[in-house]
């Protein structure tokens, strides 16, 4: 009979959906808390998650000792990330902090220094006075414009760092059950699938694990590899405050493909104020930075197991930076490979539960 076909299955399927999202758009008063729930709760929950990947493998080799059980392991590798983070703040912050601040308080020299040299170029060169003028109006308009937007978002910073301060009281307390935790969570879903297909839904699981664990820590290796080998070059080609702004290569090279692109750009902003033709150095030692990484170190470490096209890359970048800004941008990349590999799994151990 018809109404036993496939498609009059999907459409009905379909129309159920939309009903249901039609229903709960107009029940607002039930469905906000719900979404400010999973607001509030997603971001600590992905920052322990990868917390977890990257701190697991060395709670699991130091439980291995004698007399050590899990959870004394776990409280163990804490206190030496504790100790180590105090450690590289107490011997780089000053240099840090100087730099950062010496970089602050020059910008506004530099970029007049910049502007005068500009109008020298022009006024040398006999172009119209409308133009040498333009060039002065227009860079001071910036900085004005910029300036005003800082003070127009202040509250909305503060809230950031509140809300960052919220997010840094609750992950510990999510990743070290995470870490304690960790062997129950694949009992408990192979629960839901038939005892014959155990087998197959104990090896989905472990490559789950297995791919996420590797991207993750391998990512993170890439992106401090990155960061040093740029600090390196920094130093080489003689460019200032090489710390800082490796610094910030480490964070946006988490970001595969193009993070490490958004990165370069503080340093050839600095390198402009001071010297064109430090853009050209900065270039070089991003050229063989790359081919580094893309050619030894991304292989070497995360190999082939996550593809994703140059243009998967650029959509995503374009939709999580309309919608969520910097902070989209930078996380965009590593959430999208992780909900791939995810779901990817979950549809084939789905397929198992209901087969």
């Amino acid at each position: 009979m018809w109404i036993k076909h496939s498609f009059f299955k999907y459409v009905t399927a379909t129309i159920l959906v939309l009903i249901v999202l039609l229903l709960l758009g107009r029940l607002d008063y039930l469905v906000q808390p719900v979404m400010t729930l999973i607001e509030t709760l997603f971001l600590p929950i992905l920052i322990a998650g990868f917390l977890y990947y990257l701190i697991r493998p060395i709670v699991v080799f130091v439980s291995k000792a004698r007399y050590i059980n899990r959870t004394v392991s776990i409280f163990l590798v804490f206190g030496l990330i504790i100790g180590g983070i105090s450690g590289l703040v107490y011997s780089m912050g000053d240099v840090v902090q100087s730099q950062f601040n010496e970089l602050k308080s020059e910008v506004p020299s530099k970029f007049e220094e910049s502007v005068g040299k500009t109008e020298a170029f022009i006024n040398e060169n006999n172009l119209p006075f409308s133009i040498t003028k333009n060039v002065r109006e227009t860079a001071f308009s910036y900085i004005a414009d910029l300036g005003e937007n800082l003070s127009d978002h202040i509250f909305g910073i503060l809230s950031a760092i509140a809300n960052f301060a919220t997010v840094l009281i609750i992950v510990p307390f999510i990743l070290f059950y995470l870490l304690k935790d960790d062997d129950r969570f694949s009992p408990y879903l192979l629960k839901f699938i038939p005892e014959d297909h155990e087998k197959e839904g104990k090896r989905i699981l472990s490559d789950i694990h297995t791919t996420l664990s590797t991207y993750i820590v391998g990512q993170m290796i890439v992106a401090s590899v990155n960061g040093v080998l740029m600090y390196i070059g920094y130093l080489i080609i003689g460019l200032d405050y090489a710390l800082v702004l490796a610094l910030f290569v480490v964070i946006t090279a988490i970001v595969p493909i193009l993070g490490p692109l958004l990165g370069v750009l503080p340093a050839l902003f600095v390198g402009l104020m001071y010297d064109p033709f430090m853009l050209v150095k900065i270039g070089v030692v991003l050229l063989i930075v790359q081919q580094l990484e893309g050619n030894l170190v991304s292989p070497l470490v995360i190999g082939n197991r996550l593809k994703l096209h140059p243009l998967t890359v650029i959509l995503l970048l374009l939709a999580a930076g309309s919608m969520y800004g910097f902070i989209g941008i930078l996380i965009v990349i590593p959430v999208y490979s992780v909900l791939k590999v995810t779901i990817n799994n979950a549809i084939r151990f789905y397929k198992l539960r209901y087969s």
